[in-house]
C-alpha cells in the first residue's frame, strides 16, 4: 500500500535505447527556456511566483510539442497532486506552528536548546535534531515541524537565519534522500534488489559526515555572505496572565513535536516488517503523513489551547488565522508541482536516458549522473530515483563487482542535486525563510548540490574501501 507521498511524483519514464534526434535537442532547449523565463519573470519583471510558474509551464509544454489541452492537464495534475499532499501538510503544519508559538511551547524548546548547547552549539544541535526527526518522516513534514523552532532560534541568537536554517534543512534532506524507509531510497533498493539492511547501514555512514559538511559548516559560511534575518514575527493577541502562566512544559511540547514522528515511524516499522492484519492496518493509516499531522494538530489543541484556558472560539480563531500567511506558500508550491509535471510529460527523462546509456562511466557514477540530470530537468527527486533505478536495474546484473546497496545510495544522492525553480521544495524553503529567488539559489540550491556531491564522494570512498577489504 503506497502512502500519499509515494504516489505524489510517480510518473516515471524508463528510457528506451534510441539514438539522439532533433526532438531531444528541442526538449532540452524548451526546458531550459522555461526555467530561464520563470527566473526572469520573478526577478526582473517582478511577477508573482505563482503566475510566473503557470506561464513558464504553459510555455514549456507548448514549445515542447504538447497539445494545449495535454499541457494544461499536465499542469493541473501536478498542481493538484502537490496541493493534495504537500499543500495539506503545509496547512496542517501552519496550524500546529501557530499553536506551538502562541502557547509559548516554542519558547520552551528554544530556551532548553540555548541552555544546553549555547549559541555556538545551536547549529549542531538543530542538525542532530533534524536527523533524528527526519528518520521516519518526509522532508516537507519535517520542515513545517521545525520551522517555528528554527525561526525563533534565529531571532534569539541574532545573525543570519541561514546559520540555523541550513543545518536543519541539511539534516532533513540527507535522511530523505539516502535512508530507507523514505520512499525514494526504499524504492531504489527494491528495484535494484539490494539488501535493505546494508543500504541503511551504508546510508547512515554516508549521511553523518555529509550533514556535517552541508549543514553546520556550509551554514556558517553562507550565513556570513547572506545576512538574512528571520521574517518578522506576526503580531498576536496578548495572552492573559493566567494563560501565560499555563504555558506548556518542555516535556509536553517535546511530546507534541515527536507525536507525528512516532506515528510515521510506526508505519515504517509495519511496512518494513511486512505485517498484516487489523492493527498493522491501523498503524499504516495513522502513519500516513496527512493523518499523522491531522492527529497532531487535534491533540495539540489541548495542551497548547484548552488546558491554558482558551475557549473553543479562541482556538478555532487561532487555527483559522494560521492559514492566511500559509495560503501564498501553498499556491506557489502547487504551481511548482504543476511545472514539474509538465516537464515530466514532455518526455525529457527519455532524452537524458539516451545520453546515459551510451556512456562508458563507472556504474556508481553513471547511476548518480542519471539521477542528477533527471532531477535538474524535472525537479522531482522521486522521478529521478525511479527512472535511474529502472535503468540501472537492467544494467546491474551484467556488472558482477558492483555493490547494489551503494548503487541505490548513488541514485539517492543524485536525486538531491541542485533543487531550483521546478522543485516545489525550492518554493517551500524560499517562502518560509522570506528569501528572493537569487538568495534561495545561493543557499538552498547550493546546499542541495553540496549534499549530492559530498554524499557521492563518500559513497565512492566507501566503495573503494569495500573493494580492497579482505573477503
Amino acid at each position: 500500500m503506497r502512502s500519499a507521498f509515494e504516489t505524489l511524483y510517480l510518473q516515471p519514464v524508463t528510457p528506451a535505447l534510441a539514438t539522439w534526434n532533433d526532438q531531444d535537442t528541442r526538449l532540452i532547449a524548451c526546458a531550459l527556456s522555461g526555467v530561464f523565463g520563470i527566473v526572469v519573470l520573478i526577478t526582473l519583471a517582478k511577477v508573482h511566483p505563482f503566475l510566473a510558474l503557470m506561464l513558464g509551464s504553459g510555455w514549456t509544454g507548448l514549445t515542447a510539442g504538447l497539445p494545449a489541452q495535454q499541457a494544461l492537464s499536465a499542469f493541473e495534475k501536478g498542481a493538484g497532486d502537490t496541493l493534495a499532499n504537500v499543500g495539506v501538510v503545509v496547512a496542517l503544519g501552519a496550524m500546529f506552528g501557530k499553536l506551538l508559538a502562541d502557547s509559548g511551547g516554542a519558547e520552551r524548546v528554544v530556551s532548553v536548546i540555548l541552555g544546553r548547547a549555547g549559541r555556538r552549539g545551536v547549529p549542531w544541535a538543530i542538525a542532530v535534531a533534524a536527523m533524528l526527526i527526519g528518520i521516519p518522516i518526509f522532508f516537507e513534514v519535517g520542515v513545517v515541524l521545525l520551522m517555528p523552532i528554527v525561526l525563533l532560534l534565529a531571532r534569539k541568537t541574532g545573525g543570519s537565519v541561514l546559520r540555523v536554517g541550513i543545518p536543519a534543512l541539511a539534516g532533513l534532506s540527507v535522511l530523505h534522500g539516502l535512508i530507507p524507509p523514505h520512499p525514494g531510497p526504499l524504492m531504489a533498493t527494491a528495484m535494484l534488489k539490494a539488501d535493505l539492511g546494508e543500504t541503511m547501514a551504508y546510508g547512515l555512514l554516508v549521511a553523518v559526515p555529509t550533514v556535517v559538511i552541508a549543514g553546520p559548516l556550509f551554514g556558517a559560511l553562507i550565513s556570513r555572505r547572506l545576512e538574512l534575518h528571520a521574517p518578522a514575527q506576526r503580531p498576536t493577541e496578548p495572552a492573559s496572565a493566567t494563560r501565560q502562566a499555563r504555558s506548556p512544559s518542555f516535556a509536553v511540547t517535546l511530546a507534541m513535536l515527536l507525536l507525528p514522528v512516532a506515528l510515521m515511524l510506526t508505519r515504517a516499522v509495519v511496512d518494513l516488517a511486512g505485517l498484516h492484519g487489523r492493527l498493522p492496518a491501523i498503524g499504516r493509516l495513522l502513519g500516513d503523513p496527512l493523518v499523522a499531522m491531522l492527529v497532531t494538530v487535534l491533540a495539540a489543541t489541548f495542551p497548547f489551547g484548552y488546558a491554558r484556558g482558551a475557549s473553543l472560539l479562541e482556538v478555532g480563531r487561532l487555527l483559522g488565522d494560521s492559514l492566511a500567511p500559509a495560503s501564498g506558500i501553498i499556491l506557489i508550491i502547487g504551481a511548482g508541482g504543476g511545472f514539474k509535471q509538465t516537464l515530466v510529460s514532455t518526455g525529457i527523462g527519455d532524452t537524458i536516458g539516451k545520453v546515459a546509456q551510451n556512456s562508458d562511466l563507472p556504474p556508481l557514477l553513471l547511476a548518480w549522473l542519471i539521477a542528477a540530470a533527471i532531477r535538474v530537468a524535472t525537479g522531482s527527486a522521486t522521478v529521478a530515483t525511479l527512472t535511474a533505478a529502472g535503468l540501472m536495474a537492467s544494467i546491474a546484473p551484467t556488472i558482477p563487482s558492483v555493490s547494489l546497496p551503494l548503487m541505490a545510495l548513488s541514485i539517492g544522492a543524485g536525486s538531491l542535486f541542485f533543487s531550483h525553480v521546478n522543485d516545489a521544495g525550492f518554493w517551500l524553503v524560499k517562502e518560509y525563510f522570506g528569501m528572493s529567488v537569487g538568495e534561495t539559489l545561493k543557499s538552498w540550491s547550493a546546499m542541495e548540490t553540496i549534499i549530492s556531491v559530498v554524499g557521492m564522494s563518500f559513497i565512492l570512498a566507501l566503495n573503494a574501501m569495500l573493494a580492497t577489504a579482505p573477503r
